[in-house]
């Protein structure tokens, strides 16, 4: 067991507490932080070194960013396969410092103990930890399950081949592929198509839809298409992969309507899966759905009272700002007033990290369409926006900023921003959103200059009523 694990307290059980987080996730390692340094004896279950902190800094938000930026600023002159290892050497050693910090985070908390090894339930209130040979028993009043998702492995006859990766092990491909197939032409798919092309992959994007992004605007997913095409990425649409095959030189992508795409490697992005298989989660009581994710209610417990279910694994938004939220709702159940609710939650952004970053918030003018709505809408390609400087000042003016207003409150119902800066400026736009200020607050607000947030004084004066 981990050094961190503190003598038992009771012979029968070895260990107990008055909490138990199982997986070190955004929203059980701020719990655990948060509960263990006010009081509270807390236990942190965590299986892997490799994902102390989480998903997050460790395969996902944190280390895929740094490889689209990496790829965004490499130098022209400098071989892919060469910038590509100096990359993932910077990507490795940044994550080396946030597990460090992320295990001192928890560490420092004077009654919070770190467990290593893999948890599963014996009972609604124990769980047993396994680690090679050692078994430890902890027993505690309120359980969190905080175990997230992993990448899902469709089947695909050959996607056992050395070829095929997952998002997590494509960070680590080697050799640099020269040419790379990727599986899925959703939000993560998209990412690494965009950060290969930028390393110097020839990129092909195979997806059974009829083109990407089908829940934004079809002038916003022309425009990115456009803008992926023109940076290296092939698009295949409408074709479903049938098999993988591996010749020994390349790996085979063949589709059921016969094409066939030939690549050094291969990454398979159709989505993440819940990780409740071996928790026991019967023997505790704890309902699942169809696709194995915790089923909660508004206040994130599970069908079992005493046991809640944050982040990915409880089926909502797989973002780790919404983790972060779902720690503050448990938080308060345990230890507050325990009236926050995930139903309380709105406008909440997202954004993909392409290069430029296409963020959201809200309804777009697909949605209103689609619902009947009178509103208002504006929209105008970044190059155009004379008031936003900035974009054309670091040399990158593509992209479009469009937005959707109520024309009787004058509030903003939705914003599509692809541009520079887009993941900072979303964020006033949901602000302003939560707060009911209208448009003509923000058309009229005082911004710094130059400031990709200056388009909203230009592109805010341009609404106008939506045309059927």
């Amino acid at each position: 067991m981990s050094d961190s694990v503190e003598p038992s307290t009771t012979e029968s059980t070895g260990l107990a507490v008055d909490v138990l987080v199982i997986g070190w996730g955004k929203g059980g390692k701020t719990l655990a932080r948060t509960l263990g340094s006010s009081g509270t004896r807390v236990a942190l279950v965590e299986q892997s070194e490799s994902m102390i902190g989480g998903t997050c800094i460790n395969v996902a938000c944190v280390p895929t960013k740094t490889l689209i930026h990496q790829a965004a600023v490499k130098p022209e002159a400098t071989p892919p396969a060469e910038w590509f290892t100096t990359s993932v050497e910077a990507r490795d050693a940044l994550i080396g410092k946030l597990n460090t910090r992320n295990r001192e985070l928890v560490e420092e908390a004077p009654d919070a103990v770190i467990v290593m090894g893999k948890a599963a339930f014996l009972d609604p209130h124990t769980v047993e930890v396994t680690q090679g040979e050692d078994r430890l028993r902890i027993t505690a009043d309120t359980i969190v399950i905080n175990t997230g998702t992993v990448p899902a492995g469709p089947p695909i006859p050959g996607a056992d081949s050395p070829r095929v990766h997952d998002s997590t092990t494509i960070q680590h491909a080697s050799p640099f592929p020269e040419r790379l197939a990727i599986v899925g032409g959703g939000y993560i798919g998209l990412e690494f198509a965009g950060m290969f092309a930028g390393f110097g992959s020839e990129v092909t994007v195979i997806d059974p839809g009829e083109r990407i992004l089908p829940r934004e605007d079809d002038d916003i997913a022309a425009g990115v298409t456009e803008h992926l095409e023109a940076a290296g990425v092939t698009f295949l649409m409408g074709s479903a992969v049938s098999a993988i095959e591996d010749t020994g030189d390349a790996a085979l992508v063949r589709t059921e309507d016969g094409h066939a795409v030939e690549a050094e490697a291969v990454l398979l992005a159709v989505g993440r899966s819940a990780t409740t298989a071996g928790l026991g989660l019967g023997r505790a009581g704890v309902e699942v759905d169809e696709r194995g994710f915790v089923r909660v209610d508004d206040t994130l417990r599970t069908s079992a009272e005493h046991i809640f279910a944050v982040g990915d694994i409880n089926g909502g938004p797989q973002f780790t700002y919404v983790s972060l939220d779902d720690h503050r709702i448990v938080a308060g159940q345990l230890t507050g007033d325990g009236t926050r609710r995930r139903s309380d939650r709105a406008a909440v952004p997202n954004t993909m990290f392409l290069t430029p970053p296409l963020s959201r918030v809200g309804i777009n003018e697909q949605q209103a369409r689609a619902e009947g709505l009178s509103v208002l809408v504006a929209a105008k390609p970044v190059a155009q926006i004379a008031a936003m400087p900035r974009p054309k000042i670091l040399g990158n003016p593509t992209g479009m900023i469009k937005f959707v207003a109520d024309p009787d409150t004058r509030e903003l119902l939705g914003a599509t921003v692809w541009c520079v800066d887009s993941q900072e400026v979303i964020n006033l736009l949901a602000l302003a959103m939560r707060a009911h200020v209208t448009v003509d607050a923000l058309r009229d607000g005082i911004w710094t200059h130059p400031s990709s947030t200056e388009a909203l004084n230009e592109v805010l004066g341009e609404l106008r009523p939506l045309t059927v």
